[in-house]
């Protein structure tokens, strides 16, 4: 753009110079006796010099304030067309989730606050939390003119697309422009903190009250299906905005067009570095647990405990624990009984449903396999199956 002002500018003053020299070379009214003389010295300075005089000093100067006008309305009077920007849909759509969470993660650390009250005492006041959350998400990055967290983390911030290009300023890369104003910043909270907080605690009490029961009264009613048709003009709206957003890449939100307040980069030099490494580590523990999921139901967990017993480094805590008490359930034997022919004790119940599950079972103490167990202190003798 300046490069053609200059261009013009120079046009316009090489203009005026021939101007000049033209009128300079008109012949004035002189007589014809004066008009013979200068001639002649003409003639006879040129058949010296071989060269035309050069223009007056002052002649620059004069077509300089006599074009100075001209040019300042015509600079004035144009209207350079804006810069046509690119801005990522994808690190809106990141920046957009990015807030989500942190929203999230600042509530789960107030909630921990009231954890020793009684349960369920913040699900009532659940909408008023997170309109609290946004209100201070709000106040401390849009009022004081700072992008949001997720805005910063992906370089961006609200420009007012409204005064994106004034007139008479440089413009450089397109990112230029004022933040927004205090009304756009005003208005912006009581879309998106009012409003989602009357619309959440609305439907509440319209559930609550049952107004869409055929049995409510005719204005209850009226009301219900009021706010229902609402809800799909505004999902509607919000379609549409979508997919607008989708072809142009301008205005993520319905309250970001209404207000023309569009996302643009905060500077112009910063990359967006993408790491795959967390996303690389959240994929392989995925595939491992699901691995497990399919494999921990085909495996007998009392067989690889009986399996690795035998390598385990501890071999003596069963031996060294107390020997009067079942080493299944870990209580007094109510009815006791003995695996042969290790002679240790367990209870009936446990030893029984234990030898009948399992082919062959081994003593939870000493890991000897169990050929028949015996009622303590009798000589009668049982298999463990039947």
């Amino acid at each position: 753009m300046s490069e053609w002002l200059r261009r013009q500018t120079r046009n316009l003053l090489g203009s005026a110079c021939a101007g000049e020299e033209a009128e300079d070379k008109r012949p004035r009214s002189m007589d014809k006796g004066t008009l013979a003389a200068t001639s002649s010295s003409s003639s006879a300075s040129s058949s010296h010099t071989g060269s035309v005089d050069p223009p007056p000093e002052i002649a620059w100067t004069d077509a300089y304030h006599r074009l100075f006008p001209r040019w300042k309305s015509l600079r004035e009077s144009s209207q350079w067309p804006p810069i046509p920007i690119s801005i990522s849909k994808v690190n809106q759509f990141d920046a957009a989730r990015l807030d989500v969470e942190m929203s999230a993660m600042l509530k789960e650390q107030l909630v921990k606050v009231f954890s020793l009250l009684k349960p369920g005492f913040l699900f009532q006041y659940e909408a008023e939390l997170d309109a609290f959350l946004e209100f201070l998400i709000w106040r401390f990055s849009i009022w004081v003119d700072k992008p949001t967290p997720g805005n910063a983390l992906m370089n961006l911030r609200y420009r007012d697309e409204r005064r994106a290009t004034p007139v008479g300023q440089e413009v450089r890369t397109g990112l230029e422009g004022p933040g927004l104003s205090v009304s756009q910043k005003l208005w912006y909270c009581i879309g998106s903190v009012g409003g989602q907080y009357i619309w959440a605690r609305l439907q509440s009490f319209s559930a609550f009250r049952r107004w869409g029961d055929s049995e409510q009264r005719p204005l209850a009613r009226r009301i219900w299906v009021l706010i229902q048709r609402i809800e799909g003009i505004y999902k509607a709206a919000a379609l549409s905005n979508l997919l607008l957003f989708l072809y142009s890449g301008r205005y993520r939100t319905l309250i970001e067009r209404i207000l023309k307040a569009r996302l643009v980069y905060g500077s112009p030099n910063m990359n967006r570095a993408v790491s795959f490494e967390y996303m690389n580590r959240q994929l392989v523990w995925n595939e491992f647990s699901e691995m497990l999921l399919l494999l921990l139901p085909l495996l007998n967990s009392s067989s690889i405990k009986k399996f690795l017993l035998p390598f385990s480094k501890d071999k003596s805590s069963g031996s060294s624990s107390n020997e009067s008490e079942c080493p299944i359930c870990h209580a007094n034997p109510t009815i006791a009984f003995v695996a042969l022919p290790c002679q240790h004790r367990y209870c009936y119940y446990c030893l029984r449903t234990r030898c009948t599950s399992v082919g062959s079972y081994r003593c939870s103490r000493c890991n000897e396999p169990v050929v028949a167990i015996q009622r303590h202190g009798s000589t009668e003798t049982k298999t463990p199956r039947n």
